[in-house]
């Protein structure tokens, strides 16, 4: 399409500005085509700043996702990404799609959720324009106890895209929200359909949720204190697209092997748990105090708790208390 390729050319010069003779010259369009392509691309959302005899330049910081968008970043060719500006949850709509036999390798990218979902049966913070909201369907060879190494994968596969961006190394509190400067910047919620007959996993939906920056009017009252977004002002041209495929790219590659050393050592180097005193939450149940001795090798956490006996937490939820 003409906008698309206007676009492509206004991204190789992010530095200058581009004149619509030049444009129209490179692209083997008409000057008024080329204004037109302007135009959509304006209405799509997208911030182009136009100077007379000088051109037009994509404006830094523009941040519209799309599924062109995020496929221009890509490096794997066997992932299918559908976009959405709004959808309920990422992760509802695909477990559906997977339960009709949508194949492996399917991403849903969302700019808003209406319903999005944590867990515990929790809702998750999805406001228009400031998040990004993707789930990915795969469908492993698996256990079904074996599913915490795949969100092992996916918060080491957000954590270091998000990393690839800027300087920034989110932490990974036990087992899966990645935390920046003490506040809870991304949810992952892995959701299983089950072979009754097998016992193993039919697919697996992985859903991530990032705050990529603040929301306007910032973040509703109640959760006003612990959550908080990754990049800030940050000008980052394209940053939801690169963040959407550099989070991907690498999930699909580590869910191969989910039980890889490299994994377990990359989680490991940014999890928070370790050497922390802890609160065990149980729904139902008072808090139990506790110390990290270890992230086992399952991804379980080794603590001890105050008579001096030792347990391994396989799922459940902590809170850290960031003193030693």
């Amino acid at each position: 399409m003409t906008k698309d390729q206007v676009l492509e050319m206004l991204r190789k010069h992010p530095d200058r500005f581009v004149s619509g003779e030049e444009m129209a010259s490179g692209l083997g369009l008409s000057r008024t085509a080329v204004w037109k392509a302007i135009d959509r691309l304006r209405a799509e959302g997208y911030a182009i700043e136009s100077v007379p005899r000088k051109g037009h330049r994509l404006a830094a910081g523009s941040d519209v996702l799309s599924a062109e968008g995020i496929r221009r970043y890509l490096t794997r060719n066997d992932l299918q990404v559908k976009v959405f500006p709004t959808i309920t949850s990422t992760n509802t709509v695909l477990k559906q799609m997977a339960s009709e036999d949508a194949p492996a390798g399917l991403a849903l990218v969302a700019g808003e959720q209406t319903a999005g979902r944590g867990r515990l049966g929790r809702s998750f913070y999805s406001p228009a324009g400031s998040g990004l909201y993707l789930s990915l369907l795969l469908r492993p060879e698996m256990e079904a106890a074996e599913a915490t190494k795949l969100t092992a994968c996916a918060a080491v596969a957000a954590a270091e895209a998000i990393e690839s961006l800027a300087d920034i190394r989110p932490g990974i509190k036990w087992v899966n929200d990645l935390f920046v400067g003490g506040k809870k910047v991304c949810g992952i919620l892995t959701e299983a359909g089950l072979d009754l007959e097998s016992g193993r996993m039919s697919y697996v939906v992985i859903g991530i949720g990032i705050n990529t920056r603040l929301p306007a009017g910032d973040f509703p009252e109640e959760i006003r204190s612990i959550a908080g977004a990754v990049f800030g002002d940050a000008p980052i041209p394209d940053l939801r697209n690169r963040l959407a495929a550099g989070i991907l790219d690498r999930l699909a590659d580590y869910a191969r092997d989910p039980g890889a050393e490299e994994i377990y050592e990359k989680y490991r180097s940014r999890s928070l748990a370790p050497g922390k005193k802890i609160l065990i939450l149980s729904p139902g149940k008072d808090p139990v105090p506790a110390s990290v001795l270890d992230l086992e090798r399952d991804y379980a956490l080794r603590v001890r708790l105050e008579n001096g006996e030792e347990e391994l937490l396989r799922s459940g939820e902590i809170s850290i208390r960031m003193q030693p």
